[in-house]
């Protein structure tokens, strides 16, 4: 009666001490992420004039982190898959945030040879490079607009030529970005027609977007075939589900098909990234 006791009491607290482990564990995640929210939304958002609370967007992400992962535990009473959609909450606000500021980096290489050549006009009308500036900032839309407006803004408080341009640089680590920004400063150095050095470097830019689009296109084929490639054995598994229930049931009820599933899964991603990889064609 003793040993039994006994071994109650030790399972009772290995229980304990792996569940405290575990809440140790998960305060130091939930910490950890709420502290990558904040400087998301202090740093890369207000980088993209994206003003948002940090606290709403932590307390939004933890909400969905608890109601995603039960719905889907609700619908598929399968552990994996639960897990599964816990981390793609978890790391959801990251490769979001990542992805918008990927998608502004692209608007503001579309538009950066529009703004050099209305810059251009207004500097071969006899304007100087603020008031071309300015007029390109009224005539453009965001993100561009922003970008050069802010650096107005801060050369109207004192900020010297040169800060603003690295600010604006730090702001926007582009390739296309960092040479307008180095024929600015070299030419407020050294001296020359600005106007023509825009120019040049704006019909540069236009014709390494218009490579970029033909190969791009040249690719497209090869990406769709990545995605039909990756899509593929999941339709066909779904089929096989429909069709043959009773022999598709231990892939999703049992701890061998759970583990093939997640095989499956991982497989799946590394194929997807390195057909996106071999298709990615830089200028």
């Amino acid at each position: 009666m003793n040993q039994i006791a006994l071994i109650g009491v030790t399972v009772l607290g290995a229980v304990a001490c792996m569940a405290w482990l575990f809440m140790k564990w998960g305060e130091s995640m939930l910490q950890k992420q709420q502290a990558n929210i904040a400087d998301q939304a202090s740093g890369t958002l207000a980088d993209m004039f994206i003003f948002i609370d940090p606290q709403k967007m932590f307390r939004y992400n933890l909400m969905a982190m608890f109601v995603v992962p039960g719905a889907v535990w609700f619908l598929t009473a399968n552990p994996i898959f639960s897990l599964a959609a816990l981390v793609a909450t978890y790391v959801l606000p990251k490769y979001y945030v990542r992805a918008m500021r990927t998608k502004r980096f692209k608007t503001l290489e579309k538009q950066l040879p529009d703004a050099l050549l209305m810059i251009t006009g207004a500097m071969s009308a006899g304007a100087s490079v603020n008031i071309a500036i300015e007029s390109m900032i009224k005539e453009q839309r965001p993100p561009i607009a922003q970008e050069f407006d802010l650096m107005m803004r801060e050369l109207r408080i004192g900020v010297d030529f040169d800060t603003a341009l690295q600010n604006m640089e730090k702001r926007n680590p582009i390739p296309d970005f960092a040479l307008v920004i180095s024929a600015l400063r070299i030419s407020r150095e050294v001296g020359g027609n600005l106007a023509e050095i825009l120019n040049s470097l704006a019909d540069t830019l236009r014709e390494k977007q218009t490579m970029e689009g033909k190969i791009a296109s040249l690719t497209a084929q090869g990406k769709i075939q990545g995605v039909v490639m990756t899509a593929l054995p999941l339709l066909v598994m779904f089929g096989l589900t429909q069709i043959e229930p009773v022999a598709m049931a231990p892939l999703f009820s049992t701890w061998p098909g759970w583990v093939t599933l997640m095989v499956i899964g991982i497989m799946e991603v590394m194929g997807y990234y390195f057909i996106q990889k071999i298709t990615a064609i830089d200028v």
